[in-house]
């Protein structure tokens, strides 16, 4: 999850700096995105926990 916490924080930085929607909305697309391939890696692992799953290669 460290890269979920990086995302978070830079979020957060930014919201001093004016930004456009887009880019703001952008921003939460990719935090959603990392989000989903976390579910996606645990659900995964609920099914098979012997087997160890990289965040990185998972692709939807």
């Amino acid at each position: 999850m460290e890269g979920l916490a990086e995302l978070f924080e830079s979020a957060l930085n930014d919201t001093g700096k004016k930004t456009s929607k887009r880019a703001a909305k952008r921003k939460w697309r990719e935090i959603e995105s990392i989000k989903d391939k976390y579910r996606l890696r645990n659900e995964l692992k609920d099914i098979d926990p012997s087997a160890d799953y990289d965040v990185a290669d998972l692709e939807f």
